[in-house]
């Protein structure tokens, strides 16, 4: 079987690496297209992924982006005609929704996003199947979906496919003998951001000040920060920073991917960001390890801290091993499902209706 996986952001390479390394194991060829987006590239060939780049962010806005589509639309469409794949995957997919629907190539679609109605409303229509987590909260086209008990962090950082290694996360900034915290800021230029506005260089500042008062504090940002917070910044590899997040005390950020990475990794978390999750919400509501702050003002951010800070081990282990039990192996289940088109559908709608 030949296997078409596109990839976007530095996120999906995670995503996709294991479901990648399952399909060729299982004696199919794999085909990895990718979009130069902060650091997805550079994480494919620092993990060894042969890839082929069909487009680049440009300068974010719904132009840049849609001028953007078009042309990778059809760079994908010339690479469909010459490869011939008999499925496609993606995490968002308009791309492969889109080409499978003119070139009659199963699309198989994985998202948790959503607050993206504009790219929702023009992907899930001209795909073949979309599986979501079981918290995903907004629309679905009709009988054409999936839901499953887990997250997308699960497929690369469930304990099958990782385990952190202390002498990697010192390696990579992580100080040992301190309690180390992980700050995260984005670049908001993804189409699902358009009109949404991040954290000031205030709020950054007062949390950097509170939380280096007793620790180690780590920033990881998309975007360009004044200077003042550049000893702060991660200099670590980007292959490495699980290992480093697994050993922290705290996460803070405006990435719900982030947050819900320290979650499966047993770390407690707070998202703070103008929109919510379905899963960062499951991840407060059932299990206890996130914390969401809707309203980006400061004291709301500090006192999660101090929440969030609040929480012992013993409990927290109790809470990471019940997220755990109720959730399954993202990664062979995407493998499963791509192969397996359309029959993992049906079982999954059966037990789903069932349900």
């Amino acid at each position: 079987m030949k296997i078409l996986i596109d990839i976007n952001h530095p996120a999906h390479v995670h995503f996709f690496r294991n479901p990648i390394r399952l399909m060729i194991d299982r004696g199919h060829e794999v085909m990895v297209t990718s979009r130069d987006k902060e650091m997805a590239i550079d994480l494919l060939e620092e993990l060894g992924i042969p890839n082929r780049k069909l487009s680049s962010l440009g300068g974010g806005g719904l132009l840049s982006l849609g001028k953007e589509l078009v042309l990778r639309n059809w760079a994908l469409l010339k690479v469909v005609r010459e490869f011939r794949p008999d499925a496609m995957s993606a995490i968002g997919g308009t791309s492969i929704a889109q080409v499978g629907f003119l070139t009659r190539t199963p699309s198989l679609v994985f998202y948790d996003t959503e607050n993206a109605r504009l790219q929702n409303a023009i992907t899930y229509p001209f795909s073949s199947c979309v599986l979501v987590p079981r918290c995903y909260e907004s629309w679905l086209p009709g009988k054409r979906h999936v839901r499953y008990a887990g997250y997308h962090e699960l497929s690369y950082l469930h304990a099958d496919y990782f385990q952190s290694d202390l002498d990697t996360a010192i390696a990579n900034g992580l100080e040992q003998g301190r309690d180390n915290y992980f700050i995260r800021v984005v670049s908001w230029q993804a189409n699902h951001d358009v009109g949404e506005r991040g954290w000031t260089p205030d709020i950054l500042s007062r949390l950097i000040s509170k939380l280096s008062q007793t620790g180690n504090v780590i920033i990881s940002s998309e975007r360009e920060l004044p200077d003042e917070f550049s000893p702060y910044l991660y200099k670590g590899k980007v292959s490495a920073v699980h290992h480093v997040l697994a050993f922290c005390g705290l996460f803070i950020g405006e990435s719900a991917t982030m947050a819900s990475e320290c979650a499966v990794l047993g770390v407690p978390a707070i998202y703070a960001a103008e929109t919510a999750r379905g899963y960062t919400n499951e991840q407060e509501e059932r299990y206890g390890l996130v914390k969401n702050i809707s309203a980006i003002e400061d004291h709301l951010i500090l006192e999660a801290v101090d929440d969030m800070l609040s929480l012992d081990e013993s409990t927290l282990k109790a809470k990471h091993l019940k997220l755990l039990e109720e959730t399954i192996d993202v990664a062979n289940f995407v493998a499963d499902a791509i192969i397996d088109y359309p029959l993992v559908l049906h079982q999954y709608r059966r037990s789903e209706e069932a349900a």
